[in-house]
């Protein structure tokens, strides 16, 4: 299967390096234009790459899912109110992201 994320995971650039097309006839995508120097990837070295950034990105779900949640804290707020208080409140709240998103092992 011909993907942008393939090929980009191979170290090329949409429309700097390729144009990739789907005509929608059922055939699929295809690479509508070549422009890097390099010779063009096989299907299958572009169909490997593919499943290598597919899973790579799975891999990162519980950081996409972690950074959500600390998006959410206030968090300079909660440190300065912790020095100030002497309390643990913003590690209390990164701990608990931590401990429902945990990096695998």
């Amino acid at each position: 299967m011909i993907s942008a994320n393939g090929l980009i995971h191979l170290g090329y650039t949409p429309e700097v390096d390729f144009t990739l097309r789907d005509d929608s006839d059922g055939k699929g995508v295809y690479v509508e234009s070549w422009k890097s120097t390099d010779t063009q990837p096989t299907e299958e070295a572009i169909t490997t790459a593919d499943s290598q950034w597919d899973t790579a990105y799975d891999a990162q779900a519980y950081a996409r899912l972690r950074k959500a949640e600390y998006a959410k804290l206030n968090q300079y707020e909660m440190m300065f109110d912790d020095q100030r208080d002497s309390t643990t409140t913003w590690v209390d709240a990164v701990n608990a992201i931590k401990a429902q998103f945990p990096k695998p092992s």
